[in-house]
């Protein structure tokens, strides 16, 4: 069984790194440019899931042609990805379940238990990385900007039944705001995430560009970026989380976890230190008006909700999706985190 340990949700504004994010699933990943690879070597090699091509070949400019060091063979290295999703003999297609996350250390891909947790990180666009426990190999870092394993050499990779619904996310003001959705100023963006899909499905080595108040804005599937005029903007995308269903007479996903787990959720203290959400002693200067079990409550009904609490007679405010907590009065955030204990 792997049981999550802890995640990663911290994100930047900072768009130096441009690497783009994979779904892993295969026509998508083949389609960008190894940034190891261009950057003199990559140790994944031709395990690697990106493309071991010239990154501007691929874009069609570089200036080097046929003298360039990298590799042009563009056609060649793309049409390995080019397996249409409905083929039942598609690497990338699940034995039936929604979703499979598996690992491979050179021996084959197996799968990994209770995988919904995974899932249920990777659906959220705040979270980079999780930490997994008790599997055959130890416990396993993954990495959600380009799904890798951190720090061992292991391959890691989710499989899809063919049906993910996938969401675009842009980083605004230190936000994830969802494509057609408000952002913190009430503006809602001309373009909706399903319009973004759709383009990405028909080319995820294309572009999409809209107009906001006579500026024109383009999103940059290659790069994951939002590029305006004068701004640049963090882009992801992720799927739509499902729970898993009662397969064959096995309980699976959450369930499962649930019989060997407790969720519990936390806030990170100044020391960088973590603490559980409890009740303080009733009538006190430090009572508090939320617990964990009440937040967990809360999550389920609603992983996207946000809601306010109060400790000590200050009023704070809890966003899921943010993964934040923020103190009303004094604008203070900090970070928030479920884990399996």
């Amino acid at each position: 069984m792997a049981t999550a340990g802890h995640n990663d949700s911290s994100e930047s504004e900072d768009v130096s790194d441009s690497s783009s994010e994979s779904s892993l699933d295969r026509e998508i990943s083949f389609q960008q440019a190894c940034r190891y690879y261009n950057s003199g070597g990559c140790k994944n090699g031709a395990n690697c899931q990106y493309l071991h091509v010239c990154k501007f070949a691929l874009k069609g400019n570089c200036r080097y042609g046929a003298k360039c060091k990298f590799n042009h063979d563009v056609k060649a290295l793309s049409s390995r990805g080019a397996t249409s999703q409905s083929a039942t003999s598609d690497p990338k297609l699940t034995d039936g379940r929604l979703y499979q996350w598996q690992l491979d250390d050179g021996k084959g891909w197996k799968d990994i238990d209770n995988d919904d947790v995974i899932e249920a990180q990777y659906s959220l666009p705040h979270t980079k990385s999780i930490k997994i426990y008790n599997t055959q190999y130890g416990a396993v870092s993954i990495s959600f900007r380009n799904v890798t394993v951190v720090d061992k050499k292991l391959s890691v990779r989710r499989l899809s039944d063919g049906n993910s619904s996938w969401v675009w996310y842009c980083m605004l003001h230190h936000k994830w705001i969802k494509y057609g959705e408000k952002d913190v100023k009430g503006k809602a963006s001309p373009v909706s995430s399903s319009d973004i899909e759709k383009k990405f499905q028909n080319n995820p080595a294309s572009s999409i560009t809209f107009d906001i108040g006579g500026e024109t804005y383009e999103i940059r599937f290659t790069e994951m970026l939002q590029v305006g005029p004068r701004t640049k903007a963090k882009v992801t995308r992720r799927p739509l989380f499902q729970q898993k269903q009662k397969i064959a007479g096995i309980i699976q996903g959450v369930q499962a976890v649930s019989l060997r787990s407790q969720p519990e959720w936390q806030f990170e203290g100044d020391s960088g230190t973590w603490h559980k959400y409890k009740t303080r002693q009733s009538g006190t200067s430090t009572e508090s008006s939320i617990t964990s079990d009440d937040m967990e409550r809360r999550y389920q009904g609603n992983p996207q909700d946000s809601f306010t609490f109060t400790v000590s007679g200050q009023t704070y405010k809890v966003d899921f999706k943010a993964m934040i907590q923020t103190n009303l009065k004094t604008k203070n955030t900090r970070k928030i985190r479920r884990v399996l204990v």
